[in-house]
C-alpha cells in the first residue's frame, strides 16, 4: 500500500520545494504513519488473538488500533492514562464503538506502564495478548516507516510530526548519502532523541525540532488554527492540527529563516487527518 506525493507551490516557502507525502490517504479509519507502525504488527495481533496498548484520551494511536482490530479480527483492549471522564471524548466513543475494551490507570501508575509488576496485572485481567507501547512505537512500527523511504522521489529533507520517536526511527534508518531526517515534536520536553537513538543510534543525519509544540500535547494556539486553514484554503489538504498543523508550521518557519536553504527539496509525510466525529467515524 502506497500514497500519493503531492508538490505544493507557495511563495512563502522562498525558494524551498515542498513535497507532501499524502500518507493521510492511506486508508479511510487507519491513516499515515499508524497504518504504517501496525502493518507488521498484524500479524502477530492477529495470532496472539488480542491486542493491550496505550495512550492518552485523545490518542490517535488508540483509535488506530480499535479499528484495525475491527478490520482483522481481533481483541483490543486500551489502557488510557488518568481517570475515566463521561460522556467519552470522541476518539474514546470511536474506540469503543469498534469493540475496543477501555480501561484505565491513574497517572502515577501509568507512567510506569512498562513495569513487570503493572504488565502481569494487564496479563492476568485481559490473557494472552500482543503488548503494543505508547504510540505503537517498537521494531516493527519502525520497520513500516522505513518503507516510506522507499516510495519517495529525489529529496534532501525528510519531515515528521514526532510524538514517540518511531516514525522518525524508521524514516532515518531509511536516509541515503546526503540526506536528512527532521521530526516536529509536538509535546514537550527533550526526551525524544533518545527515543529515536534507542531505535537507529546516535548515527548522523537527523534531529528532533522542539520549537513548534505550541504549549504541549494536544494543545494548540489560535496561530496554529489559522496557519492550517490558510493551508487548507491554499492548497486544499485538511490539516490535522495535534501533529501534522505542528510540522507544516515548523517547515514553513525554517524556510522563512533560510534553516531550509533556498532550492532544498524537503518531504513533508502528512502523517494522519483531522479526526471525524465519532458518530460518523
Amino acid at each position: 500500500m502506497t500514497s500519493p506525493v503531492q508538490a505544493v507551490d507557495d511563495e512563502r516557502l522562498r525558494g524551498v520545494r515542498l513535497l507532501l507525502k499524502r500518507d493521510d490517504l492511506l486508508h479511510p479509519t487507519i491513516t499515515g504513519n499508524k497504518w504504517r507502525k501496525l502493518a507488521h504488527n498484524l500479524a502477530p495481533a492477529r495470532a496472539a488473538g488480542r491486542v493491550v496498548t496505550f495512550g492518552g484520551a485523545y490518542s490517535h494511536h488508540i483509535r488506530a488500533v480499535a479499528a484495525a482490530g475491527r478490520e482483522f479480527g481481533f481483541a483490543t483492549v486500551g489502557v488510557i492514562r488518568g481517570e475515566e471522564h463521561r460522556p467519552l471524548n470522541d476518539t474514546l466513543a470511536f474506540a469503543a464503538a469498534q469493540g475496543m475494551v477501555l480501561t484505565y490507570l491513574d497517572r502515577a501508575t501509568y507512567r510506569r506502564k512498562t513495569d513487570p509488576d503493572v504488565l502481569a496485572r494487564l496479563r492476568a485481567e485481559f490473557g494472552p495478548h500482543h503488548l503494543l507501547p505508547e504510540g505503537g512505537s517498537n521494531a516493527l512500527a519502525v520497520r513500516g516507516c522505513r518503507e516510506v523511504v522507499a516510495e519517495l522521489p529525489a529529496f534532501d529533507v525528510v519531515c515528521c510530526p514526532c510524538g514517540t520517536g518511531a516514525t522518525l526511527a524508521g524514516l532515518a534508518s531509511g536516509l541515503g548519502p546526503g540526506q536528512r531526517a527532521v521530526g516536529f515534536a509536538v509535546l514537550r520536553g527533550d526526551f525524544l532523541a533518545d527515543a529515536v537513538a534507542g531505535f537507529v543510534g546516535h548515527r548522523a543525519g537527523w534531529e528532533v525540532d522542539t520549537r513548534f509544540h505550541s504549549g504541549g500535547y494536544a494543545k494548540t494556539t489560535p496561530a496554529l488554527h489559522a496557519f492550517a486553514d490558510e493551508f487548507t484554503a491554499r492548497h486544499g489538504v485538511p490539516v490535522e492540527r495535534l501533529y501534522v498543523a505542528k510540522m507544516l508550521a515548523g517547515i514553513y518557519a525554517r524556510a522563512e529563516s533560510g534553516e531550509f536553504a533556498p532550492g532544498t527539496t524537503v518531504v513533508a509525510v502528512i502523517t494522519g487527518q483531522p479526526d471525524p466525529p465519532a458518530s460518523t467515524a
